[in-house]
């Protein structure tokens, strides 16, 4: 479990570190702002392209082959990105490492199925969302002692070392969680890359108000290589793309929540930092210590809710956790003119508050509502799922702006209300539902 639970630290850790820092290297290597965006796009980019076939690919070799193959591109990625003497160099490095994180991401919440027993399932999932919540709550301000100490560089070559360790602990201790019998899908997994590359990249540019036919043609190729997909696959034991699992009540609502979740999450995370900064006058590190109590009593948060989720619904506790969430949200949007630090830090902490009763039940019904045999397939739609849902809530954010100006991000605040408040009526559905 440690080995696990190290890989994922790494890969939440690397988002946020590189966000942090992404100034600083541009001002290193000499190159424009926007071109330097690419360092996180390339990333971005490679995760949501490759975790659905990577997860598949798990579930023909086997999770821990797939997750050990990961941490050692990741690592072998951090050490290339820490060489790197060029942006091209540094992109080329950064893709790769996307890969690599998207092979951790992909497989991580079966082992966990398979490392523990079903009654304690959410226990494990628990510790999952725990050190998912950890790892957002101190990826700025580890970049910022890094950089405070040493060159950018040296944000890549820290992974090594740790990288390293998680190997060795995989290797050792990951059990062996068998193979399919059926056969890879190259083809499919070209459609699969591209569906979910276009879209990512057609709702990105609609943030940047990029011209409408290029937006709506990058869309439209995403929904066209999908429905492609979907037909390749549709007599396939083990599609990528889970349209077998999702023709399973308990398991497509619980998708569906996860998606609205992270989404309202994604618009929250996207708007505040403009909120604090240039509507309030709050300074970068004022900023950052604002918006701290989300992850954080969401990794408080997570272990409990995750041992509940072992005895009570799912349903019931995401219902009531996405209720808060809501209201939370909600009490964002309606800030007064003038307001308090109090006044953020009490409405951030019932956001995560809500998230964290959220997270590790919906993931212990997603990967229970999963027959075993398609663990790999489940755990890629919960890192999907969380990933559309934040791109989704980035481009709203850049939607709302420019529908309203300077209070683009109480409309931000008050749209992700509404997708929590939908995500609590779905989850509350899933108690009508057998498993």
């Amino acid at each position: 479990m440690v080995a696990v639970l190290t890989g994922v630290a790494l890969a939440t850790l690397d988002t946020a570190i590189a966000n942090t820092a992404l100034p600083t290297i541009a001002a290193d290597l000499g190159v424009d702002p926007g071109a330097a965006i690419w360092i996180v796009n390339a990333y971005q980019l490679s995760v949501v392209a490759t975790l659905l076939p990577i997860a598949a690919l798990g579930e023909i070799v086997g999770q821990q082959r797939i997750y050990v193959a990961g941490l050692v591109l990741f690592t072998g990625a951090s050490l290339v990105c820490a060489l790197a003497w060029s942006l091209p160099t540094l992109i080329a490095a950064r893709a790769l490492q996307g890969v690599g994180a998207s092979a951790l991401m992909a497989v991580n919440i079966a082992l966990i199925r398979f490392i523990y027993p079903a009654h304690q399932l959410g226990r494990g999932v628990g510790l999952n969302a725990f050190v998912v919540g950890v790892g957002f709550a101190v990826g700025p301000t580890v970049a910022s002692l890094i950089l405070l100490t040493a060159p950018w560089p040296w944000l890549f070559a820290i992974n090594v070392p740790i990288g390293l360790g998680a190997l060795v602990l995989a290797w050792i201790a990951l059990p062996d969680t068998g193979r399919s019998g059926h056969s890879f899908d190259v083809m499919g997994a070209l459609l699969n890359a591209a569906a979910f590359a276009l879209l990512v990249l057609g709702l990105g540019e609609a943030a940047h108000e990029k011209p409408l036919w290029h937006v709506l043609t990058e869309i439209g190729g995403a929904f066209l290589c999908g429905a492609l997909l979907l037909r390749r696959q549709r007599n396939h034991p083990a599609p990528m793309l889970a349209a077998d699992l999702l023709k399973r009540p308990l398991f497509a609502l619980s998708a569906l929540t996860a998606v609205c979740a992270f989404a309202a999450q994604g618009l929250a995370f996207v708007s505040l930092p403009f909120l604090f900064q240039h509507t309030l006058g709050r300074t970068q590190v004022e900023t950052g210590f604002l918006m701290t109590p989300w992850p954080v009593v969401v990794a408080l948060l997570a272990p409990v809710a995750g041992r509940l989720s072992d005895r009570y619904a799912p349903g019931m506790l995401g219902g009531v956790g996405l209720a808060a969430l809501a209201i939370g949200m909600g009490l964002l949007a309606v800030l007064p003119a003038d307001p308090s630090i109090t006044n953020f830090i009490w409405r951030m902490a019932i956001c995560g508050a809500g998230f964290g009763f959220f997270q590790a039940p919906n993931l212990r019904a997603i990967m229970t509502s999963a027959p075993p045999t398609r663990s790999g397939g489940a755990s890629g739609i919960v890192a999907t799922a969380r990933l559309l849902g934040q791109t989704l809530g980035a481009a709203l954010v850049a939607a709302c702006f420019a529908v309203a100006g300077t209070h683009g991000p109480a409309l931000a605040m008050g749209i992700g209300c509404a997708f929590a408040g939908f995500a609590s009526v779905v989850s509350f559905l899933r108690l009508a539902v057998r498993s």
